[in-house]
């Protein structure tokens, strides 16, 4: 007789160390965003190993698209968990996300050491420009997918120049976002038009696991409120730890509290929490300079796992600059790690502690339709966050506007960037027109700026 919560494991079918190698395997391809991690998951574990169908594996993305956080990483933990329950939904995770962290801290640690020198500012110089075209693309392919309508596309039009005109706080337009999606629904649903959108036929052979053989546990009040407390434990006791040693006003403290705020209100991925991100992180608590922010993310491109990676770097730049009583070396990779730790806890929390309602939330009509704004809002929010990078990255100087009301920098157009410039459009091109991936982007554009610095061209 099955127990009230571990009801199936497949573990006798798969074996864990040989998925553990598998997930490894996965960790060290996932370039390229959501898009490009969520693919190498889709031909490892769907169409080559066939370990999940391809329609239980649509019905988990599906799920993690409507939590705040990496929905990758959510995904690669949703699947470890059917594949061999809380264990292999932690390792799943944990392994996508550890190349990652390794691979920025070594960058982080580079930029420190030698950010001034000519040839690392060239490299910049060729590869904060490039994130443009990344992030144009990011935005098409979203609009493409969410603005369906006419009111979703009011719904983005209104989120963009609620930030990038008036300021408005990223946590107030996702929640107005979602309040307008669900009473379109209640009231207009003709304004939230659902797709065709049958599920993907099973083609090939079956899966090695099928369904009724798939880790489940039963949703029980129980099990809810054991998977809360233990994963709020996690999450907070490494922030406590910090605010008890260093003090509330600390730069870990400050950091710990911030991001970990910062996770749970990430919906539509990384690139619609960085304009938030780089706002509070460069003009309030000033840990890095605007055009340090890009960099970090053209950094984050460049590696392995979740692009909202690029939250160590800013983790480790604004501790090194701010130590404490710490060597700033001890203090940057101390920082970085917590920082770390506090955004993506919070994923492993959401899958482990929802998969079990999975179907009821799936089933919600109110709170897809609540999604579908958020979505559009979305749209809006990478858009601003283009217009942010871009100011900075193209031009040496900005001002505040002077018109009341508004909250909006303006470009001295007397310290334009040339290179910048160029760069910007050789990416466009390479990634609209040439079908480019974000890596062999990056790299090309990263060989421009190098070489137009060893040429004497100004850079920075």
């Amino acid at each position: 007789m099955t127990s009230d919560t571990e009801r199936r494991d497949p573990a006798g079918v798969i074996p864990f160390g040989t998925a553990v190698r598998a997930w490894f395997t996965i960790s060290l391809q996932t370039f390229g965003g959501p898009a490009g991690q969520i693919a190498v998951m889709q031909r490892t574990l769907v169409d080559e190993k066939r370990w999940i169908g391809q329609r239980r594996f649509l019905h988990a993305m599906n799920y993690c698209m409507l939590l705040p956080g990496p929905e990758a990483q959510q995904l690669a933990t949703y699947v470890g968990w059917l594949l061999h329950g809380t264990r292999g939904g932690l390792v799943a995770g944990g392994l996508f996300v550890l190349p990652g962290v390794v691979a920025l801290l070594a960058l982080s640690a580079i930029y420190v050491a030698f950010g001034s020198t000519t040839a690392v500012l060239a490299l910049f110089a060729g590869l904060a420009p490039a994130v443009l075209a990344i992030v144009a693309q990011a935005v098409v392919r979203v609009a493409r997918r969410a603005l369906n309508s006419r009111a979703l596309v009011g719904i983005a039009v209104l989120a963009f120049l609620a930030l990038a005109l008036f300021g408005v706080p990223f946590p107030v337009v996702v929640a107005v976002a979602g309040l307008a999606g669900w009473a379109l629904g209640r009231w207009w649903p003709a304004a939230l038009p659902q797709k065709g959108t049958a599920e993907a036929a099973e083609t090939g052979p079956p899966p090695v696991v099928s369904d009724d053989v798939l880790h489940t546990e039963r949703p029980s009040t129980r099990r809810t409120v054991r998977v809360l407390l233990i994963g709020l434990l996690v999450w907070g006791i490494p922030v406590a730890a910090v605010a008890l040693l260093t003090g509330s006003g600390s730069v870990f403290t400050q950091q710990g509290l911030f991001f970990s705020g910062a996770a749970v209100v990430t919906f539509g991925g990384a690139y619609a929490v960085l304009a938030y991100v780089a706002q509070q992180a460069v003009q309030v608590y000033g840990w890095l300079a605007p055009g340090e922010m890009v960099r970090g993310l053209a950094l984050a491109e460049t590696t392995p796992g979740p692009l909202i990676m690029v939250v160590q770097f800013v983790a480790f730049l604004g501790a090194y600059r701010a130590p404490g009583d710490l060597d700033p070396w001890v203090a940057a990779v101390l920082a970085s790690l917590l920082v770390t730790w506090v955004t993506f806890v919070p994923s492993f929390l959401f899958v482990l502690l929802g998969a079990p309602y999975m179907e009821r939330l799936r089933g919600n009509r109110s709170l897809s339709a609540a999604l579908t704004g958020i979505t559009a809002a979305v749209v809006g929010v990478i858009a601003n966050l283009g217009v942010y990078f871009a100011v900075h990255t193209l031009f040496s100087e900005t001002r505040a506007a002077d018109w009341p009301v508004l909250a909006l920098e303006v470009p001295d157009p007397g310290t334009l960037r040339p290179v910048a410039v160029a760069v910007a459009l050789i990416a466009a091109v390479l990634v609209f027109r040439l079908k480019w991936s974000v890596l062999r982007t990056l790299g090309i554009c990263a060989l421009f700026g190098l070489a137009a610095g060893l040429a004497g061209l100004p850079v920075s």
